[in-house]
């Protein structure tokens, strides 16, 4: 497996950041916690920059991880945020990314979510005619013409993606073939109009898939222009790249897709000179950054089984516990963070504290000997975490997050 950060360690203890995993719990003051390095966040981005043609605009999804540090430390490193609630669209008003630069999409968004989006001046992703409607009522009564794009659901799909969000019916986007009449009413309405956004899918490690899905998406985005009342500014081309998880996964290829978007470009360039081409990722700028640190609180035997009970289960990590998407359940890399010199080995199943069989972190995995007190570490755990877990489900207390 490729892409996991260097697992570094001193006194038989993860370091995370350089910090030792124990002393990184007194300072988060409590386990479980959520710790996500800075070092490797800024390393992704910067490996991305290096393979993509240099006027390929990186965006970052806040729904990926929104934790205010992680948000800001990006603010700094990336062209743009796309965001999908109001309380996304707050932590990214509150860094230095320009109101000009986030995009707000999703295809549920209230009345007080949109005049916020348009009193701040970000581009809104128009999903749906009413929405449409729904803007260009609420620009009226501020007196601003509101900035918006149209989310086109393509009549394609990224192959091998773990999750499909275009192609077939959707709740995501415009159908394809409905977008040029809704270009003619944009005018009408006072919007201003600044581009597309195709978004086809997430989570794949398949380069050709993905480098594909962009041909296909760039063409789309061409033909659409046509019935644009002025020339797109922005073309959000999604992004669906992936990070390993699992045995047998292997790292994403970056040199495919950058291949073609270096053939790609040129046509784009010719037919829409002033349209800047974006990416939008989230994983794959974080997912492989955080660590969740979780404590045993017990050990226990049964009918020869030996199970580790710790303090933080899907409550904090769904996806770890295999009950957020996973059609086959398979185990996250984790390892016992305060033993990693010590050879021997046993079979354990790490479970949370949750009076569920559904909170199974780890399944007959190979561990040094463990003893209440000792810690684990779950890695790849950067990505869809925390806001993506049942945190209220048996009112435990919640975990700490920190950027180190």
């Amino acid at each position: 497996m490729s892409r996991l950060p260097p697992l570094a360690a001193s006194n038989g203890q993860l370091r995370i950041g350089g910090i030792e995993v124990a002393r990184l719990a007194e300072r988060a003051g409590a386990t479980p916690f959520y710790a996500y390095e800075r070092g490797v966040i800024e390393a992704n981005v910067a490996r991305l920059r290096a393979a993509l043609p240099a006027e390929v605009g990186i965006h970052f999804s806040l729904k990926a991880n929104p934790m205010p540090a992680v948000v800001q430390c990006l603010a700094r490193l990336v062209d743009g945020f796309d965001v999908a609630s109001g309380l996304e669209l707050k932590s990214a008003l509150d860094t230095a990314m320009p109101p000009q630069a986030i995009g707000f999409a999703g295809p549920g968004k209230g009345t007080r979510e949109l005049s916020m989006a348009v009193a701040a001046g970000a581009l809104i992703h128009l999903e749906s005619e009413g929405e449409l409607a729904r803007v260009a009522g609420i620009g009226a009564r501020l007196g601003i013409a509101p900035r918006v794009l149209l989310r086109v659901n393509p009549d394609f799909v990224l192959k091998s993606s773990g999750l499909r969000m275009g192609g077939g019916a959707q709740p995501f986007g415009i159908d394809a073939e409905q977008v040029p009449r809704l270009l003619g009413l944009l005018g009408v309405h006072g919007l201003l109009f600044e581009g597309f956004h195709i978004y086809c899918g997430s989570q794949s490690l398949q380069a050709d898939a993905i480098a594909e899905a962009q041909r296909a998406t760039l063409q789309l985005c061409l033909r659409l222009a046509d019935a644009a009342p002025t020339p797109p500014k922005l073309l959000n081309i999604g992004g669906g790249f992936g990070i390993p998880y699992f045995p047998g996964e292997l790292e994403l290829e970056l040199a495919p897709i950058a291949r073609q978007l270096r053939d790609t470009l040129p046509a784009v360039r010719a037919r829409l000179p002033q349209a800047r081409v974006v990416i939008e990722l989230g994983r794959y700028l974080v997912g492989n950054a955080g660590v969740y640190v979780t404590r045993v609180v017990d050990r226990k035997v049964s009918r020869g089984k030996v199970f580790l009970v710790t303090d933080g289960g899907m409550n904090h990590h769904l996806a770890a516990s295999g009950n957020l998407g996973q059609k086959i359940r398979k185990n996250f890399p984790l390892l016992l963070a305060n033993r990693m010199d010590c050879e021997a080995r046993e079979t354990v199943s790490v479970v949370g504290p949750l009076c569920s069989p559904l909170d199974l972190l780890a399944d007959d995995v190979a561990l040094p000997p463990a003893q209440a007190g000792d810690l684990i570490a779950i890695l790849q755990s950067g990505a869809y975490g925390l806001t993506a877990s049942p945190s209220a489900f048996l009112g435990h207390p919640p975990p700490s997050e920190i950027l180190v």
